[in-house]
C-alpha cells in the first residue's frame, strides 16, 4: 500500500521533462559529432550515459532522503579526497588538470564535489537553525565547508565550476534564513571581488592577478568581444553567429554550418546550445528553454512543499545548482556571460556531469515524493 502511494506521488510529468530534454539534447550531440565518417562514437557513449543516469535516478527513489542527508558529510569529504587526488595524480587536458583516470573513463571529481557541498550545507542549516536568521559569525563552518573544495578547484585550474560552487552555496546560505545586514555586507563584498576581478589593466595584489593568462583573456573578450576575435573571443564569437544564423525556424536537423562545417569550437560540450538553436531556430531553441524552466519550477515546487527543513534545503540546493548551470551556459552562447566551461545540463556531452546531473534530480523526485509520507 505504501509502495503505491510512493508510486503515485512520483511527479511523472518532471521524469516526462527530463526526458525530453535529454533527448534533445542527445540528437544535438548526434548532428554535432556526425561527420562522413557516419555516427560518431561520442553520441554512443552519451547514449550510454543518459541510459546509466536513467537508472541511478530511478534508485535514488529507493532510499529515504533522511538517509542520505545523514552521509551528506561522508560525501564531502570523499569529494574533498578526491579533488586531492587530482591535484596529485589527475589526468591534464586543455590547460586543466581536472580528471582522475578510472581504468578507460575520466572522472571530474568537482562535479561530484558541486553536489556534496550542497547537500553537506542542507544537513549543518537544517540541523542548526536560527529562528531569528544566520548572522555572519554563525557561517564560520559552512564557509570553511565551501572555501576547501573552491580553493582545490581553483588550483586545477576551473573558474567555472569555481563560480558554481560560490554562487549555489550562496544561494543555500540565503534560503536557509541570512539576516538582511548579513547579505548587505556580503553583497557589498561581492562586488568588491567582481571589481578585483573586471579590473583592467591588473593591478598587482588582486584577484585579477591570481587569474591564469587564458582566464584574463576570456573575460577581456567578454567585456570587449572585438578585442581578440580569433583568439580568446572566438568561441563567443561563432557561437553568437550560430545562434543568430538560425533565425525563427533554423536551418534544419544536420544543416547548420557553424557546427557542420567545425567554425565552432566545443559544440558538443559547452556549446550545445548554439548546435540546437542554428539547427532550429528561435522556435526550438525556446521550446527548449520552457522546458528548463518548466523543470526548474517543478524543482522549486518540491523544495516548497517538502517534508521537512532538510528537504526543503537539500530540494533548494539541487535547484539553485541546475539554475545557475542553465544561465551561465545560454549566457554563454548568446554572449552575456563569459565562457567558463559550463555545461547544459542533460544536454552536453560528458559522463560525470551528465550521471550528477541524473543522481541530483533523483534525490529532487525522492524528495518530492516523500512529501507526503507519514514515517521515514
Amino acid at each position: 500500500m505504501q509502495e503505491q502511494k510512493l508510486t503515485s506521488n512520483i511527479p511523472w510529468g518532471m521524469i516526462g521533462l527530463i526526458a525530453v530534454i535529454s533527448l534533445i539534447g542527445l540528437l544535438g550531440v548526434y548532428s554535432a559529432t556526425y561527420s562522413s565518417r557516419g555516427v560518431s562514437s561520442i553520441f554512443y557513449k552519451q547514449l550510454m550515459w543518459i541510459g546509466i543516469g536513467m537508472v541511478i535516478m530511478f534508485a535514488m527513489l529507493i532510499p529515504n532522503y533522511h538517509t542520505i542527508g545523514r552521509y551528506a558529510y561522508t560525501l564531502y569529504w570523499i569529494s574533498v579526497a578526491m579533488l586531492l587526488l587530482v591535484m596529485l595524480i589527475g589526468r591534464t587536458g586543455m590547460g586543466a588538470q581536472r580528471w582522475l583516470a578510472l581504468g578507460p573513463i575520466a572522472f571530474q571529481p568537482s562535479e561530484l564535489a558541486k553536489l556534496a557541498v550542497a547537500l553537506s550545507l542542507a544537513r549543518f542549516f537544517s540541523s542548526n537553525p536560527r529562528p531569528g536568521g544566520y548572522r555572519l559569525t554563525d557561517l564560520g563552518w559552512p564557509a570553511a565547508m565551501v572555501a576547501l573544495p573552491l580553493v582545490m578547484v581553483l588550483k586545477q585550474p576551473d573558474l567555472g565550476t569555481a563560480m558554481m560552487l560560490l554562487i549555489t552555496s550562496s544561494i543555500i546560505v540565503i534560503v536557509a534564513g541570512l539576516r538582511v545586514r548579513s547579505i548587505i555586507i556580503i553583497a557589498i563584498a561581492g562586488i568588491t571581488l567582481a571589481s578585483s576581478v573586471f579590473l583592467i589593466p591588473p593591478v598587482k595584489n588582486t584577484l585579477w592577478g591570481s587569474l591564469k593568462p587564458y582566464q584574463q583573456k576570456r573575460i577581456k573578450a567578454f567585456i570587449d568581444p572585438a578585442s581578440d576575435s580569433l583568439g580568446s573571443g572566438y568561441h563567443a564569437n561563432q557561437s553568437r553567429i550560430a545562434v543568430g544564423s538560425g533565425r525563427v525556424t533554423g536551418k534544419g536537423f544536420g544543416q547548420g554550418t557553424q557546427s557542420q562545417l567545425a567554425f565552432l569550437p566545443e559544440r558538443h560540450t559547452d556549446f550545445i546550445f548554439a548546435v540546437i538553436a542554428e539547427e532550429r531556430g528561435l522556435i526550438g531553441a525556446g521550446f527548449l528553454i520552457m522546458l528548463y524552466l518548466a523543470l526548474l519550477l517543478y524543482g522549486i515546487e518540491a523544495a516548497k512543499n517538502a517534508k521537512d527543513r532538510l528537504g526543503a534545503l537539500m530540494a533548494s540546493g539541487v535547484v539553485s545548482l541546475l539554475a545557475v548551470y542553465f544561465f551561465i551556459n545560454i549566457g554563454m552562447a548568446v554572449g552575456v556571460a563569459p565562457v567558463v566551461g559550463v555545461p547544459l545540463p542533460l544536454a552536453s556531452y560528458g559522463g560525470t556531469a551528465i550521471i550528477t546531473t541524473f543522481l541530483s534530480l533523483g534525490l529532487l523526485l525522492n524528495i518530492h515524493s516523500k512529501r507526503f509520507m507519514l514515517f521515514y
